[in-house]
């Protein structure tokens, strides 16, 4: 079987998907999960945080939600409807801390949980310090070539 013949094998196979309504799921669970996260921030607000500590606060409890739901195995379900919608958000970045720290267990504490905990989210951190430290020393150069600093 060629190549061609294969990849045409696959596509006659594969289940179709249907974007549109995928695409309207997404944005509908997405825009809830943003509305919740606003909610935790006016509601922080009102208790009597600043505007950046209320961010702070409503992230914390979005990944506390999103770790418990992932830990009850019902954070999958609703991935399963939402797509993007949940993994674009700060609750799919907890997701994918939780997940593997959940799946892993039965490993123990240390080479299950402690070493897989971090399989799907540590290039994602690793980049993510990786860039702020080479922006860092970026605008660092830049300010002291223009007499910022």
């Amino acid at each position: 079987m060629t190549e061609r013949e294969y990849e045409k094998l696959v596509a006659e196979l594969s289940p179709k998907s249907p974007l549109w309504r995928d695409c309207l799921n997404a944005f509908w669970i997405g825009g809830l999960i943003c509305t919740v996260g606003q909610f935790f921030i006016n509601w922080y607000s009102n208790l009597g945080l600043d505007r950046e500590n209320a961010g702070t606060a409503a992230s914390m409890t979005l990944v506390a939600i999103s770790a418990v739901l992932t830990g009850l195995s019902l954070y999958d379900n609703i991935a399963k409807h939402a797509g993007a919608g949940t993994l674009v958000p700060i609750t799919g970045f907890a997701n994918s801390v939780a997940a593997p720290a959940v799946e892993f267990k039965t490993e123990g504490f240390i080479l299950g949980v402690g070493a897989k905990m971090f399989t799907i989210a540590g290039p994602v951190i690793v980049y993510g310090v990786s860039a702020s430290v080479v922006y860092g020393f970026v605008y660092w150069i830049t300010q002291m070539i223009t007499g910022g600093l």
